[in-house]
């Protein structure tokens, strides 16, 4: 089921919803907690019932495992739990992906019937493997089956997260206000989920028709222009970011109408002036659970040998930095999918931060030097470095192969050469004989036609999602006043200067509200899955 379907929003939600609070507010908490559990489920399995038994299986196997390591914290006992989980991700994620590899390299015909992804395997099995390791630490505990039924199967963020600890969610559970209708928390969390709404079914699926086909002529060995390279290329980049900011809003929105607050897991990541912080904007739990659990592990562990060996800089450089960093972020792009394409996605991304961490190292020692001790020029200057850098190395996501992403790749830096408009013979005097003497010809900008029809009206689609990413502050800034997100995710999301722009209840905010909730209702006609589902 998806959060913007006619069944979801008509019927599914507004019958959960009264439900629950119907149930808790006669004072029969578990009960509201197992209709909640209930409603989870069936929201799973509408997609595919017969994977309900997976994640049934899942939520049994680490809660029996958590139960054992309360007091008893075993390293063999968290062991079987981690390698449990991952066994049953790499199954269903990875083992055609590596098959497919091992045909390939021993000329082999293995063959594997081909393994339909589980929505949400990743973030459900990595949500548990983390609860593992916090009761192995001694940081949380859990003895109510239910409550932990609902920390892995709550709706809202069960199938794209975020992420959550089961020590941020528990004590939720426990307040007796979670039963009582609240209309601040439903105008809130109704608010909050519209905007959501709008991002996915206007602003990404509205401008993914002219980022699709410009992928799919890459693919099909098409030789784009520079410009329509670019003009995909960005398109894409766009239609992911409200995609997934989109789903990041609707699942705040949606569980704070039953009292819940959730972690923010997105806090404008195109605005970052460096890649370190686009990490920290972009995917927050994510970006949260790979460092505490994988990147301070190994380069804790790494640095104290460094300095058992005394090593000079340039070696622990590399042994605290380098080699923890493209190791974590091997597995970034692996977790976002079984494929090359996603692991030179996480390797593009070690690369940058190794890169920003060397020069965060020399900047110190570098003379006196107005451009780069301006504060506004450097940090303008790192903004575009670092949009231009991801949207380079966004170009493997949709890209069925890598050598679709090599001809957009290569069609965006030049290979192809450079096309005009054919409106520009005649009427650049000497300046065109010099431009053809380059190489440059006057095909058309988008001859192709990979762009759509009309590419003029693709570029405003582009110009108006960059201006809306970078400029208009983002959902969680505009409902600050109240406390959208869990507090100790606050500096993500810094309050607005300019108090006025922030989110009241007035007739003016509910009129907004509306207005964009018919425009989203009136775009439903082709009901698409989010992004995120494929990773």
């Amino acid at each position: 089921m998806l959060f913007n379907s006619y069944v979801f929003l008509f019927i599914f939600l507004p019958v959960t919803l009264y439900g629950f609070h119907l149930i808790g507010k006669q004072g029969h908490h578990k009960v509201a907690i197992s209709w909640l559990v209930v409603a989870s489920l069936i929201f799973y399995g509408w997609w595919n019932p017969a994977y309900l038994g997976l994640i049934l299986g899942s939520i049994l196997f680490n809660y029996a495992l958590g139960f054992f390591l309360l007091g008893r914290p075993y390293k063999w006992i968290l062991f079987i739990g981690i390698a449990g989980n991952l066994a049953v991700l790499g199954y269903f994620k990875y083992a055609n992906f590596f098959i497919d590899n091992i045909n390939a390299l021993t000329s082999n015909n293995i063959v594997l019937e081909q393994i339909i992804l589980p929505l949400g395997i990743s973030f459900f099995t990595f949500q548990q493997i983390t609860y593992l390791v916090d009761v192995y630490r001694g940081e949380t505990k859990e003895y109510n089956f239910l409550h932990y039924c609902l920390f892995v199967v709550f709706f809202p963020q069960l199938i794209v997260g975020p992420i959550v600890h089961h020590k941020e969610m528990l004590p939720q559970f426990a307040k007796d206000v979670l039963y009582k209708l609240n209309s601040k928390n439903l105008a809130v969390g109704f608010t909050i989920f519209i905007i959501g709404l709008f991002k996915k079914v206007v602003l990404a699926d509205g401008i993914a028709t002219y980022a699709t086909p410009v992928f799919a002529a890459a693919e099909n060995g098409v030789f784009l222009t520079f410009f329509e390279a670019w003009a995909g290329a960005l398109a894409y980049t766009f239609q992911l970011y409200f995609d997934f900011s989109g789903y990041s809003d609707m699942a705040i929105g949606l569980a704070r109408m039953f009292g819940i607050t959730l972690p923010v897991n997105f806090s404008s990541p195109y605005k970052a002036n460096n890649i370190a912080v686009f990490w920290r904007r972009w995917h927050i739990t994510l970006s949260r659970l790979i460092k505490d659990y994988l990147f301070y592990p190994i380069s804790l562990s790494l640095t104290r040998f460094a300095v058992i060996k005394n090593y000079g800089s340039v070696r622990l450089f590399i042994l605290t930095i380098l080699i923890p960093t493209m190791f974590t972020f091997f597995w970034v792009g692996l977790w976002h999918g079984a494929g090359w394409n996603f692991i030179l996605f996480g390797l593009a991304h070690g690369t940058y931060i190794v890169i920003y961490s060397a020069w965060v190292q020399i900047k110190p020692s570098i003379p006196d030097n107005r451009v780069i001790k301006s504060t506004v020029i450097a940090n303008s200057i790192g903004r575009v470095v670092t949009f231009l850098a991801i949207v380079l190395s966004l170009v493997v996501f949709p890209a069925e192969s890598i050598d679709g992403a090599g001809n957009m790749l290569a069609a965006m830096l030049g290979g192809h050469g450079l096309s005009l408009s054919p409106s520009l013979i005649g009427r650049i005097g000497n300046l065109e004989p010099w431009l053809l003497g380059h190489g440059i010809v006057f095909h058309g900008m988008f001859h192709n036609h990979a762009f759509g029809v009309n590419p003029k009206a693709g570029v405003v689609w582009v110009v108006a999602l960059f201006l809306i990413a970078m400029l208009l502050p983002n959902t969680q800034q505009l409902l600050g006043r109240y406390r959208p997100v869990l507090e100790i995710y606050k500096n993500e999301v810094p309050r607005l200067s300019h108090r006025w722009m922030e989110w009241r209840p007035s007739i003016l905010w509910a009129f907004f509200t509306f207005s964009i909730f018919i425009i989203a209702i009136l775009n439903l006609t082709q009901t698409s899955e989010f992004l995120y589902f494929q990773f």
